[in-house]
């Protein structure tokens, strides 16, 4: 199934983006899927992660402390990620995959630029 990871942009310091994570095919079968970022000279992390099967069980960095909740709708095979409370730490680019096990493809991602 691929993903595509859309709704980054400039934000302010203290304000919030929803990211998009569409799913050309059913979301159900992939199994989990995780939100990922990618600082400049850092290397790509985690942000959080939800199954995709029935129950939904949520997974998050350290450094979400609150801040992001990943959600899910089955009706638009798209997996979300509202961020709020946005620092410039968090400027990155995000990428969606799979939550457990990452595909080789990781898309272009999407851009998240937080300014002070």
């Amino acid at each position: 199934v691929q993903l595509q990871a859309s709704g980054g942009g400039l934000v302010q310091a203290g304000g919030s983006l929803r990211l998009s994570c569409a799913a050309r095919g059913s979301i159900f079968v992939v199994g989990a899927i995780g939100w990922y970022r990618q600082a400049p000279g850092k290397q790509r992390e985690l942000v959080a992660a939800i199954t995709t099967t029935t129950g939904g069980v949520t997974k998050y960095a350290d450094f979400v402390q609150g801040r992001f909740a990943i959600s899910k709708d089955y009706a638009k095979n798209t997996v979300y990620l509202q961020m709020n409370s946005l620092t410039p730490e968090d400027t990155a680019v995000y990428y969606c995959n799979h939550g457990i096990r990452p595909y080789d493809f990781w898309g272009q991602g999407t851009l998240v630029t937080v300014s002070s």
